[in-house]
């Protein structure tokens, strides 16, 4: 392949390998000796399992499954919108989610982004049809499809289950607390016969993975200044080989970090959301880190430029729909000027180096608008962006983890750019008419 595992695509790809052969999710170090896994969630090399056993395990067929599912995800996000918005504005962000050039670019990469983007696009749209039209109750299949769906998500990407409340609040909103509840505990319940292998196997009943100790430990390194940094071992944790131990002391490391240093460890907190949401670049760091004579350093500015304006274009068009549609007409009383005001300066904010600003702007938009939930984009969106900032302001911060963000909020982001369509036809036509 011209651009070869990179990063943690490595691993995926080796981890794949392996249960591709029948060996278990099982990881071979240098010197010959077999352990088992759960560094990593077992999600993707899941998926990558069977078509490396029909096909070979060749970067070539992760890279085929990577553009099926994202074909899939845009076809998720045309039927999640086209009941609410109609067909026009569906087919607009269908046709945006195809044509998006950090997920485009990013297919090659054999990490787990840009299939979560599309698991989550799939649960939208099955959580949107369990709904219905003004239903008491939903349909039953549907809300258990979209609980499942969100349940791979989850194996695939732990901070996932965090959305399974904002699937069950769209697919019952008559009662959205009972509806969250049980999406919640039916994408749990997905997991956990990995939890429970992981309690034999690991000697740890980590919940699918066990890398939070590394991350929450990195997070609290001020030479990453908000993103990743080479994990440094503590003296503590040096003689722990085992994975999940290890994980576990890391864990207790950085705890003990925060509690020493409370407040420098918030001071990170803006800089992990800047480096989380202001630019992404993943697509042109992995294809450069991948193979750099193919990929090189103009290619991958050149990209990060279009992918920028792309990406802050359309985030514009999204905080633009949530406004509008949350407005009040005839009115312009204290609450109106406040989300005009937030609408502003995200807009603004938009333009800025700093666009996380407009990042956290737009689920407060979104939860005071009338759609919110009866739109199945639009709750996922909130809940998508705001998960993002908590799990991250937490951890650490890497422009990729936006990605997982970018097939719903295409669902409010289309419905903007009709929005501003519809607008300058009108206005076209009374000018026509003044002449």
């Amino acid at each position: 392949s011209r651009f070869p595992p990179s990063a943690d695509g490595f691993y995926y790809h080796r981890l794949a390998e392996r249960l591709a052969s029948g060996e278990g999710y099982t990881w071979r170090w240098p010197d010959g000796v077999v352990t088992y896994a759960a560094h990593y969630p077992v999600g993707y090399p899941g998926l990558l399992a069977g078509p490396y056993a029909l096909f070979g395990a060749r970067p070539l067929v992760a890279m085929i499954v990577n553009a099926v599912v994202g074909a899939l995800g845009c076809w998720a996000i045309y039927a999640a919108t086209h009941r609410h918005v109609g067909r026009r504005t569906a087919a607009l962000a269908g046709l945006l989610a195809a044509a998006h050039p950090a997920l485009v670019f990013y297919t090659p990469a054999l990490m787990t982004e840009g299939v979560v983007a599309a698991v989550w696009a799939a649960a939208a749209w099955l959580a949107g049809e369990a709904a219905g039209r003004d239903r008491e109750r939903p349909r039953w299949g549907w809300l258990v499809a979209a609980s499942l769906v969100m349940g791979i998500a989850t194996l695939v990407r732990p901070q996932s289950v965090l959305l399974a409340p904002f699937v069950g609040s769209v697919a019952w909103p008559k009662r959205r607390w009972l509806g969250a509840l049980l999406a919640t505990a039916l994408t749990v319940g997905c997991c956990v016969p990995w939890t429970l292998r992981n309690c034999e196997r690991m000697g740890r009943c980590a919940f699918v993975s066990v890398n939070g100790g590394w991350n929450m430990l990195i997070g609290t390194d001020p030479a990453g200044r908000g993103g990743w940094a080479e994990l440094k071992v503590p003296e503590a944790c040096i003689a722990v080989f085992d994975e999940a131990a290890k994980d576990a002391c890391f864990a207790q490391a950085a705890r003990e970090t925060i509690a020493s240093a409370p407040m420098a460890w918030l001071a990170l907190v803006p800089r992990k959301l800047a480096v989380t949401f202001d630019y992404a670049g993943a697509p042109g760091w992995y294809l450069h880190a991948s193979n750099p004579d193919v990929f090189g350093a103009r290619a991958k500015l050149a990209l990060g430029v279009v992918e920028t304006v792309f990406q802050r274009v359309l985030l514009a068009a999204a905080i633009l729909a949530a406004w509008w549609r949350g407005r009040r007409r005839g009115r312009w009383r204290g609450r109106e000027r406040s989300r005009a005001t937030v609408a502003v300066t995200a807009a603004l904010a938009t333009c800025w180096e700093h666009a996380f600003v407009a990042w956290l702007a737009l689920p407060i938009l979104l939860l005071s608008s009338r759609p919110r939930w009866r739109r199945p984009t639009w709750a996922m969106t909130i809940g998508a962006v705001a998960s993002l900032a908590v799990v991250h302001a937490v951890f650490f911060g890497a422009g990729r983890y936006q990605l997982v963000v970018w097939l719903v909020i295409l669902g409010p982001a289309a419905d903007g750019l009709s929005l501003l369509r519809a607008r300058g036809a009108q206005l076209a036509r009374r000018r026509r008419q003044a002449r």
